[in-house]
């Protein structure tokens, strides 16, 4: 289980609606992370995703950056993207546990991931109608997308 500690990024959360004040550790790999850190993510999903299945798609994207409660240990959110590292990326995932959100921990995610892949032409991503106006505070402005998706299964995880 990664412990993080010296060199890490340290942000403080405020806190809101009566919960605590929490600093932050921000992480720019997946590694050294531990499915017994993933808990809770995925909800709503048509499948679930594993905690093992998650580990793998954090260590298996091009960026990432995983937002870590030093106090628990627990992952609290994260960002992936796919990058040719030339012209374009895509951000795959964005998710914050719902005990974090509300206190700008999903901008920051996405600021540290956007300035991790510099002056790139496009950075793209697909969302839901409902999150549009989160991205275009993070900068980025609407654009039309088509989509493929696969229910039934996802190729290279087994089928549950």
């Amino acid at each position: 289980m990664r412990d993080p500690g010296d060199g890490d990024a340290v942000v403080k959360l405020t806190g809101a609606g009566g919960r605590r004040d929490t600093e932050i550790v921000f992480l720019d790999s997946a590694d050294g992370l531990a499915p017994e850190q993933l808990g809770g993510f995925f909800s709503g999903w048509r499948r679930s995703v594993t905690v093992d299945e998650h580990l793998r798609v954090l260590r298996g994207s091009q960026a990432v950056v995983v937002a870590v409660d030093p106090v628990t240990k627990q992952v609290a959110g994260f960002v992936t993207a796919l990058t040719d590292g030339i012209l374009c990326a895509h951000i795959t995932l964005l998710e914050v546990l719902p005990a974090y959100r509300g206190r700008g921990l999903g901008g920051e995610l996405v600021r540290r991931l956007l300035e991790g892949l510099g002056e790139l032409y496009a950075v793209d991503v697909v969302c839901e109608p409902e999150v549009l106006p989160f991205y275009r505070w993070c900068g980025l402005v609407p654009a039309v997308a088509a989509v493929r998706r696969c229910y039934a299964g996802r190729r290279g995880m087994p089928r549950g």
